[in-house]
């Protein structure tokens, strides 16, 4: 009867259980993302150790983040028709592994197994015998971990909370950089007390933690996700034509191309269709750019440190600084752009944060103490948590609401690229000049760049509707253009349309009489 009732609950219960939920993703987000950070307090270690340079060491970093990154399920979407919505389609792409765990076993099997794959990893890693191992232990094995862990634990907390979501995710995310505040100095902790060898092993024990989070991951079913896709296409929210044509073109493994799966089909098709937009198109360059610069400061930020004299305790102690005033910039800054006179202005804000993390990369080759490294931890963490926090309003802005869903995991997923081949470039620079000047450089200009092309874009698209306002004003109420982010639809084309069948039919009546 218990789990009856729970399955009709009307909306997310915003409390009771649900603080649990929270404090189980809290943990996942120490276990996955702040691990991840603190992968690079081992760089120099791994170098030193197997007696690589840094271009291939670097590989270890890019591996785990692109794998995360790349196997990462997408959060639940929503895909619209007309005035009915169809709520929680879970889109396949581009996780299938992922999303075929938890969208089709459930979250908690999805989070206890991703914390077996990632602490098998990170144990596996501790008796390495060269980088390679690595590569699949600590790059493969535990990225797809974490893979399986975050995303999950996420959507749980959105499923839990309406009215409180924002003050769940915000307690919620913030294990990122508080777990990085802690870790770091315990990391560096570990590895002069027991080698990388013991840490690496210490910290798989740790992540084990990810499968009791899991079991915390009780499921909840709302009324809004009890109605399947047959009662979609029976009332007919699909046109009969469509029907026809997704069932020709439908792209869906054969085995489970069946009737009731043509409304997923239909609506993942639709959930797509910002691809082709230009706007959408010129965000996703932008951030590309952007990724591929701020990831190899993540890696190399330790090492530099400790090329220019700073102790071990000092150059883990700005990765703690990095993590901690990160969620300071991610919270302060989205309260800023919230007020009312900055809200209007929250896409030259993030302009302005990506553009200050791209000057503070290129001042990072002069700085080489630590008195002036603190004030540089300080600086980009704040603004690398401000620009993350004002990515889904930047991608709101291009693509509407309606498709919001869609286009964040589509804007995530297009990171794993940089994060991958960034930071073994890097140290291609580093191997090759012999200093981390060109790398630094390098990062600078292409977060730069990044928030140069998104404000010439702006730009354009303000002088093009200069240069279309006095054509739109001569027409007056003759035309009107509603628009939804991704579709402008003409009302007096429609109506021009009606009228014209209208005066064919009176005239055939006319003609009949």
């Amino acid at each position: 009867m218990a789990s009856s009732r729970r399955a009709r609950l009307r909306g997310p219960p915003d409390g009771g259980w649900g603080w649990m939920i929270v404090a189980g993703c809290f943990l996942v987000t120490i276990c996955t993302r702040a691990v991840t950070r603190c992968i690079s307090i081992f760089f120099v270690e791994f170098q030193a150790y197997f007696g690589q340079d840094y271009a291939r060491t670097a590989w270890i970093h890019s591996i785990v983040d692109c794998a995360t990154m790349l196997c990462e399920p997408t959060r639940p979407g929503s895909c619209e028709e007309g005035h009915l919505k169809l709520l929680r389609v879970e889109v396949q792409i581009p996780a299938p592994l992922g999303s075929l765990i938890s969208n089709h076993v459930s979250c908690q099997v999805g989070i206890m197994l991703g914390g077996l794959l990632a602490s098998t990893g990170l144990i596996l890693s501790s008796f390495a015998a060269s980088l390679e191992h690595l590569y699949l232990s600590l790059g493969v094995l535990t990225g797809l971990g974490f893979a399986l862990c975050y995303s999950p634990a996420i959507a749980m907390v959105g499923k839990y909370f309406n009215k409180r979501k924002a003050l769940a995710y915000g307690i919620a995310m913030s294990g990122s950089g508080i777990g990085t505040f802690i870790l770091a100095p315990v990391v560096q902790l570990l590895i002069e007390q027991f080698s990388w060898r013991g840490a690496l092993l210490i910290l798989g024990g740790f992540v084990l933690n990810l499968c009791v989070c899991g079991a915390l991951m009780r499921p909840i079913s709302l009324k809004e996700d009890c109605r399947t896709a047959p009662e979609f296409l029976e009332q007919n929210y699909v046109p009969e034509t469509e029907k026809q044509d997704f069932k020709r073109t439908s792209i869906c493994p054969p085995l489970i191309k069946l009737w009731p799966h043509e409304c997923l089909c239909y609506c993942s098709w639709k959930e797509y269709d910002f691809l082709l937009m230009p706007g959408f198109m010129v965000l996703a360059v932008s951030i590309l750019f952007m990724a591929y610069g701020c990831s190899p400061l993540f890696v190399y930020l330790v090492p530099y440190a400790l090329s220019v004299g700073v102790s071990h305790h000092q150059a883990a102690f700005l990765m703690s600084i990095l993590g901690v005033i990160d969620i300071i910039g991610n919270i302060t800054f989205g309260w800023l752009t919230d007020r009312r006179c900055l809200k209007k202005h929250r896409y030259f804000c993030y302009l302005f944060a990506v553009g200050m993390d791209g000057l503070c990369c290129l001042f990072l080759p002069v700085l080489q103490s630590f008195p002036l490294l603190v004030p540089f931890s300080f600086t980009f963490g704040y603004f690398d948590g401000a620009y993350v926090t004002l990515i889904p309003v930047m991608t709101a802005d291009v693509v509407g609401t309606s498709l919001l869903s869609s286009a964040l995991g589509v804007v995530y997923f297009l990171h794993a690229i940089p994060y991958l081949v960034s930071p073994p470039v890097a140290g291609w620079l580093v191997d090759t000049t012999g200093s981390y000047t060109a790398s630094f450089l390098l990062c600078g200009f292409s977060m730069i760049f990044s928030s140069a092309l998104l404000c010439f874009a702006r730009l354009a698209k303000k002088i093009k509707r200069t240069h279309l306002r006095p054509l739109t004003g001569n027409m007056g109420l003759k035309q009107h253009i509603w628009t939804n982010g991704a579709i402008a639809y003409s009302v007096t084309a429609e109506l021009d349309q009606r009228d014209g069948e209208f005066l064919a039919v009176d005239t055939n009546s006319f003609s009949n009489r």
